[in-house]
């Protein structure tokens, strides 16, 4: 029996915008979404700030009673102590934050997280009630050695290893060959992976938790080609990077999946 799945579209600032240009900036998507609340009605939307910005958006979205979620860009596989720079999942909690970025490629090449290191944040965020948004994904390399499914799931299987399964879990696909190159992986292609993401999920977590986990697409994506990745039976929404510090290209992504199947 099929499972719908919400929709879900989110905003990763990465290094972007500050504490004000945040506020200015979820005021105006905010608006934005609001003019067009008829075509988006069943998708939920999140937005990832830097964490200097959390507190504004949490004080802004909490005030305005604005329908959009937020969570943070990453978060420490510790709950406390002499862990300089690191942000533990109770100050993210505290913020009412629901989400939380784990394994981003970023992290993975440029701070070298091992998936033991991204299996430690994914029980971190279990801990303190934040919904992990956990990313795999393989390089050019990587998908001309071993294929295009191959290494997303063996990230899955290790970033999993002892997770509660009646927690929930976002998996986003990121193929870092697309990432900010403008070449999007087709359709076919993401279909592909996040249908072999699902059979491992099911392996994992069971059948009914797998169904009901939402597997995004990221790389690339923009107004033009989102429609087609939603049409796609395992496709559940996008983790959307530079396209999200656009307001009408972000609020054009948001609208345009209700028009998925037309």
């Amino acid at each position: 029996m099929a499972v719908k799945r919400t929709p879900f579209i989110a905003g990763n600032w990465k290094m972007n915008l500050d504490h004000l240009q945040a506020i200015a900036f979820v005021q105006k998507l905010a608006w934005s979404l609001a003019d067009a609340k008829h075509d988006f009605a069943d998708a939920e939307v999140a937005v990832f700030p830097p964490f200097t910005d959390l507190r504004s958006v949490q004080t802004l979205v909490s005030a305005d009673k604005l329908e959009l979620a937020y969570g943070g860009q990453d978060v420490s596989a510790h709950d406390s102590g002499a862990y300089t720079g690191e942000i533990s999942g109770a100050f993210l909690k505290a913020l009412d934050a629901k989400y939380v970025i784990i394994g981003h490629s970023e992290r993975r090449q440029y701070h070298g997280e091992t998936d033991a290191d991204i299996n430690a944040k994914v029980l971190a965020a279990q801990r303190h009630d934040l919904v992990p948004v956990l990313c795999v994904g393989e390089t050019a390399e990587d998908l001309e050695k071993h294929g295009a499914s191959a290494v997303p799931v063996a990230q899955l299987r290790a970033a999993l290893e002892s997770v509660d399964a009646s927690k929930e879990i976002v998996v986003a696909y990121e193929p870092v060959w697309a990432i900010g190159s403008g070449q999007a992986a087709t359709p076919d292609q993401a279909q592909q992976v996040a249908a072999a993401l699902r059979t491992v999920l099911v392996e994992l977590l069971g059948e009914e938790a797998a169904q009901a986990t939402r597997v995004l697409y990221g790389g690339s994506v923009k107004a033009a080609n989102i429609a087609s990745f939603l049409r796609e039976p395992d496709v559940d929404g996008a983790l959307v990077g530079g396209a999200s510090l656009d307001i009408d290209e972000f609020s054009a992504i948001v609208r345009f999946k209700k028009h998925v199947g037309a």
